[in-house]
């Protein structure tokens, strides 16, 4: 069966291989599975209701819930009418919610529980969103019911869906993306169904799935990272379970035992981390196996045999240590598909020693996304790149550095703003990422900054703060990091500690390590990270090297407005937040 738009994908499942368990989520205490005729089934009723609604093609719907089955019997319930689907993040503020349903010009929200729907009705107060055209997955008091709109409809005729479908192109807008805008208001990104379906066959080639495959869905699927990979899992057959949430993560793996999962580094980092953490527990030659493993782990590569003794040694370190690592990932993990951000090479090292292939990507919204993947094979996979392009894409390198791509995966634009989209695309089709990167080896993609990121000291050298960063988080010591210095005289750092590493060093060392807020106070933890980032000084230009740090007594979020969804640094939010701070690192040192 052909399949031309995302909606296609489903009916194209049941003809090749129908699956019992399509999609499966956690209810009371039990995995309820959807078999790909159901699926199809709930997804006519959500477009036959939306038509009941009054809705038609190119209104836009609003989607806002964490994963699961509900969001993808939403997705094409909508693209069926061919109405344009706006995904929104549940941890964005209200005011981001009224920019993006006045821009839009939004018609109808779906959202998943209770908290999300009286962000709702506060953000749409004073809009033209009827309230009976908001409805919930969860039963809430006052709130229509997703079931209302199935009831609706089940008033129509599956077969006058028929035309419906059949007048959606596959160049027809798919979906709205917001993105989620470090330098200012959010724009939204106009996808074609073609852009997400030539991305999927483009990335198809490169992940090892199949009918008889299971995933793990976390990531949510209001990024463009999951739910293109989401499509490619239903194109392939693969069974996807919706975890319950990100605390339960853990749990779900052991239970569902999935062959793939995709993530963002920070998830791997926190599961080294608490690995790492249990490893300082054990005793005597336990404890000395568990990092003469991660030692071994460390020094992996994929790109070279390092001989008899090295192989030997990694084969007993995989039967006695990284065993109980798969273990707990649920024991028939194939690969981790990684993006969304900078993998840390170490992470990437110790994965692929033990057994499980971490396949580093890259992309971005406005690509649909996936640009460059490292492979499942090593060969294919050099660690501390992005990996080589996948098929059909292609890249240049800008005479500045900045990576330029051009392909069918490339966005219509930018909803609204044709002067934006004229600057990221240019005359010759080539979109401009904003990323700065080279080719190793002539094949492997490595992004060494972000373009609008990099700096200048008063000096006239440049500095690329992302480099940097990414370095010093290679120690378990530190949660979150930005290095500062525009127009300044050196780098400087604004340091937030790990508390969990952190009280570990404490009482190992005999420094009593209460709230973050008194640790950063403290002159022995102002001295172990100053001594941490001297040492990491020794991997940089002069010019690069952090001179001055502060320890900051909380975490940044997305709830203050200083992180994005996607958990990027908003660095000028940041630096105004802390412009006094910053200040005064340069104070003394401007005047002299």
């Amino acid at each position: 069966m052909d399949i031309r738009r995302t909606f296609d994908i489903l009916p194209a499942q049941q003809a090749k291989f129908p699956k019992a368990d399509c999609m499966a989520a956690k209810r009371d205490g039990s995995w309820q599975k959807m078999s790909t005729q159901e699926a199809i089934d709930q997804i006519n009723l959500v477009s036959l209701g939306l038509v009941k609604l009054g809705l038609k093609k190119d209104d836009k719907v609003a989607l806002i819930a964490m994963n699961r089955p509900e969001w993808m019997l939403a997705d094409s319930g909508i693209s069926q009418i061919g109405a344009v689907v706006v995904p929104m993040y549940p941890s964005i503020t209200i005011e981001d919610y009224k920019h993006i349903f006045s821009d839009a010009d939004v018609k109808a929200v779906l959202v998943s529980d209770e908290k999300l729907h009286e962000k709702v009705l506060a953000a749409t107060e004073g809009m033209n969103i009827a309230h009976d055209h908001i409805f919930s997955f969860d039963k809430i008091d006052g709130a229509r019911h997703f079931s209302e709109l199935l009831d609706m409809g089940r008033e129509g005729n599956p077969a006058d869906l028929e035309p419906l479908k059949a007048a959606v192109q596959p160049d027809d807008l798919l979906t709205l993306i917001y993105t989620s805008g470090t330098t200012g208001k959010p724009k939204g990104v106009m996808l074609s169904h073609d852009n997400l379906l030539s991305n999927l066959r483009s990335a198809a080639p490169f992940v090892p799935v199949g009918p008889k495959d299971k995933a793990l869905s976390f990531l949510p699927l209001c990024h463009i990272f999951e739910r293109m990979v989401t499509y490619l899992y239903m194109t392939h057959g693969v069974s996807i379970y919706y975890a319950e949430s990100m605390e339960t993560i853990a749990d779900n793996l052991r239970e569902v035992k999935p062959e793939i999962f995709t993530t963002v580094p920070r998830l791997l980092e926190k599961v080294y981390e608490k690995i790492v953490a249990k490893g300082h527990t054990l005793e005597g030659v336990s404890k000395k196996l568990f990092f003469w493993a991660l030692d071994l782990g460390l020094k992996y590569d994929t790109q070279k045999d390092q001989g008899f003794l090295y192989n030997t040694q990694l084969a007993l370190a995989n039967k006695f240590i990284f065993n109980k690592w798969r273990e707990a990932l649920g024991g028939n993990l194939r690969c981790i598909v990684s993006g969304g951000g900078a993998l840390q090479p170490r992470l990437a090292r110790v994965f692929w020693a033990g057994g499980i292939r971490v396949m580093e990507g890259y992309g971005l919204t406005e690509t649909s996304p996936v640009i460059a993947v490292g492979g499942f094979e090593p060969e294919n996979n050099l660690i501390g790149t992005v990996g080589p392009l996948i098929d059909n894409i292609e890249v240049k390198i800008a005479p500045d550095g900045e990576i330029l791509t051009r392909s069918a995966s490339v966005m219509k634009g930018y909803y609204n703003q044709p002067e934006k989209t004229a600057e990221a695309i240019d005359a010759d089709s080539w979109f401009h990422t904003g990323d700065i990167g080279e080719f190793v080896q002539n094949r492997f993609l490595k992004i060494t900054d972000r373009k609008k990121e990099m700096f200048k000291t008063s000096g006239g050298k440049y500095v690329a703060p992302q480099v940097i960063e990414s370095k010093v988080k290679e120690s378990p010591l530190v949660e979150q990091i930005m290095v500062v210095g525009d127009g300044r005289k050196f780098p400087s750092a604004l340091v937030v500690p790990a508390m969990d590493e952190l009280k570990s060093w404490g009482k190992k060392n005999g420094v009593e390590i209460g709230s973050l807020a008194d640790a950063v106070q403290n002159e022995k933890v102002i001295k172990l990270y100053n001594n941490l980032i001297h040492g990491y000084n020794n991997d940089f230009a002069h010019w690069e090297q952090v001179k001055k740090i502060v320890l900051v007594p909380r975490q940044w979020s997305v709830e203050t407005g200083e992180m994005t969804p996607t958990m990027k640094l908003k660095r000028k939010v940041i630096s105004e937040n802390m412009k006094d701070v910053i200040e005064s690192i340069y104070e003394f040192n401007e005047k002299r």
